[in-house]
């Protein structure tokens, strides 16, 4: 009964990191660019009574054995780098990757970081910059007196002065890749920086060799998160905990009935 206590603990304890991961993707539903998470559990260690395989006799052995499970627990929150769904804006300075990869940008302390939110600004000096005023990388100046901007599916930038008609190259948007964005770190602000189980980026243009997406101007990258699913997955993770609960009842009574067999 005490197995049954903690193995009951354990998946409750498991539920709760499984609904705070839900109300994570619910709070993120509309945020440009999030990836949803989903949480993976693993089964704890095994209290061997019977050992499967042991020998019975001389020229038997047990074919199954006798093993307590322990419980369970939270083993990883993986993230789901599915597309998500293009949104119209109209604004020159929106783009989104149309499959793999994703945009680098130059955080403050001088790094690099990978975000498939696409919402670019201009900052005073012309420079392509996040919404949080990170610079896109490589760099790309806009004049201030610009009328238009075109950005084209191989990350080509270019723009048109007053009094021209030839449009002027204002560089090139490279995208970024690994080989198991699912190892990515999490900064938050749609940022994600490498580690050693992502592996390191690799570079190139847009619709490249390197299995890189094209880009698409004046749209924006939805969340990818599945209400409707993570609504399933929350009921789900409520009656499991409701079952583990009631487990934890179950063995308390039992243990109340033991207690009360010397009075």
């Amino acid at each position: 009964m005490i197995r049954a206590l903690y193995s009951a603990a354990s998946g409750m304890s498991a539920q709760q990191t499984n609904v705070d991961t839900i109300a994570h993707n619910l709070a993120n539903a509309n945020t440009a660019g999030f990836k949803t998470r989903r949480a993976q559990f693993q089964d704890l260690l095994y209290q061997n009574m019977v050992q499967p395989g042991a020998s019975a006799g001389q020229q038997t052995v047990v074919p199954t054995g006798l093993q307590l499970g322990l419980g369970t627990r939270t083993a990883s929150s993986e993230i789901i780098f599915t597309q998500g769904n293009f949104s119209s804006t109209e604004n020159p300075l929106d783009v989104v990757v149309q499959g793999k990869g994703f945009f680098q940008v130059r955080t403050p302390s001088g790094e690099l970081a990978y975000t498939r939110a696409g919402s670019f600004h201009l900052d005073r000096d012309g420079n392509l910059v996040t919404q949080d005023g990170d610079a896109l990388e490589p760099q790309i100046v806009i004049p201030p007196d610009a009328q238009s901007l075109t950005i084209a599916p191989d990350g080509t930038v270019s723009y048109v002065q007053p009094g021209q008609t030839t449009a002027q190259n204002a560089g090139q948007i490279q995208l970024a890749n690994f080989p198991n964005p699912a190892g990515l770190n999490s900064l938050g602000r749609s940022l994600y920086q490498p580690t050693n189980a992502s592996g390191d980026p690799i570079i190139g243009n847009p619709g490249g060799q390197e299995g890189l997406g094209t880009l698409l101007q004046g749209f924006i990258e939805q969340s990818n998160v599945s209400v409707v699913e993570e609504f399933i997955n929350l009921i789900v993770s409520q009656r499991a905990y409701e079952a583990n609960s009631k487990v934890v009842k179950a063995a308390d009574e039992m243990y109340q009935q033991v207690n009360n067999l010397g009075r």
